[in-house]
């Protein structure tokens, strides 16, 4: 075990934050998981808690392990799992598990183990890893929009394709995501401009061939626009059950919540423990939990900037807000949710809420962020020792 601790390398803030926002995950997660034992009549409160405990425990190897290979590797490895994610997002769509009522394929079965997978959280951090390899390759250099279709666009416009028909809310946030990402990595904005019109004019394409041919992916547009129309128009229809519910809590909560495990909400709350776990958080640690929550995330956001911008390299510096922007950007967008600014996306409080996969890509990201800092740690080391002759004489005297 002291071996273990003592190979922990990297940014030693956010192994702090990513460890506080895991050991909290246990007491909404637990107390939440009552609507789904007893209402639902799915297990036991305990069986949730320790199948939560589970994916985190797997969530931090992964996070070990990530972090201790050299950043340098997922520059090629991005390139080898662009086309791997395409084929299990073809899969998805063909052979995938669906949700209730939306006949959305999202997941596939994990062989042998029995477990399901969301491949749409795999393809949005392979593709940001693979858009900021791409950027770094062509950075000070001119680029005309041809040069960078096939390369960039092509394997980008494939997967939110593939995304879109079963989550338009995780296709659209990886847009704009990769948006801003080619913006900060010096892409011509005269070409942005044309990227954004070939977006919305593929979202329109889709919604006309949607309509036209409605058994292809029955309830699927017509769920997106009555959401955006519903939230639009304030309306109170049957689809906004679950915000109102959270708005109830999140009111109850007042200022100091009304204790850990306390929630009444939650027995009423279809996904109190995955997309609307905010407002049972509020509604138990009241406004002081909730900003305490808000507080964690940014304080996230601000080790991300920083590691960032002391990467030794272009890659490093825009892998690091690749992988790492879109985890404070969801958690901003699921809180959003639960206080109603924002439609219902379907979008997880990462690293709090209950789920597998959204917590093992989220854990794939931090490891990918600790493992561009772990360089940065080596290279200081290096210039200290440089810059110390005497210690250089000690371990030639050893």
């Amino acid at each position: 075990m002291q071996t273990l601790f003592n190979n922990i390398k990297g940014d030693r803030l956010i192994w702090a934050i990513v460890t506080l926002l895991a050991i909290f995950s246990f007491l909404p997660v637990y107390s939440a998981a009552s609507n789904l034992a007893y209402v639902g009549g799915i297990g036991s409160t305990f069986s949730f808690f320790i199948k939560h405990f589970m994916h985190l425990l797997l969530g931090f190897a992964i996070i070990y392990g990530v972090h201790l290979i050299p950043y340098r590797y997922f520059r090629g490895l991005s390139m080898v799992m662009v086309p791997i994610v395409l084929v299990l997002l073809i899969v998805t769509i063909f052979q995938g598990t669906t949700i209730e009522g939306s006949n959305a394929s999202r997941w596939i079965q994990i062989p042998i183990v029995g477990m399901s997978f969301q491949t749409s959280t795999l393809a949005s951090v392979v593709l940001m890893v693979y858009v900021a390899r791409y950027l770094s390759k062509i950075k000070d250099k001119e680029i005309s929009f041809q040069e960078s279709i096939l390369p960039l666009w092509v394997p980008v416009f494939l997967v939110l394709i593939l995304i879109l028909p079963a989550n338009f809310s995780t296709a659209a946030i990886l847009f704009v995501l990769i948006t801003i990402l080619v913006f900060i990595g010096g892409y011509p904005i005269k070409y942005l401009g044309i990227i954004l019109s070939m977006g919305i004019i593929t979202l329109a394409l889709f919604v006309l061939f949607a309509k036209a041919f409605p058994e292809s992916m029955p309830n699927r547009v017509d769920t997106w626009m009555s959401r955006i129309e519903n939230f639009r128009n304030g309306e109170d229809t049957e689809a906004d059950y679950q915000i109102e519910k959270a708005k109830i809590a999140i009111a109850t909560g007042g200022v100091n919540g009304l204790g850990p495990g306390k929630s009444i909400q939650k027995n009423f709350l279809p996904q109190s423990s995955s997309d609307f776990i905010f407002a049972i958080i509020i509604e138990e640690y009241g406004l002081i939990g909730g900003l305490s929550l808000l507080l964690l995330y940014s304080w996230l956001l601000i080790r991300i900037v920083i590691v960032s911008q002391k990467a030794d390299t272009i890659f490093g510096k825009l892998l690091v807000l690749g992988v790492g922007l879109p985890i404070v950007f969801q958690a901003l967008i699921n809180m959003a949710v639960a206080v109603e600014l924002f439609p219902v996306t379907g979008q997880t409080l990462p690293l709090i809420s209950s789920g597998g996969t959204s917590i093992w890509m989220t854990c794939l990201s931090i490891g990918i962020i600790l493992s561009v800092s772990v360089k940065r740690e080596e290279i200081k080391e290096q210039e200290s020792v440089e810059e110390n002759p005497l210690e250089i004489l000690s371990e030639a005297l050893e």
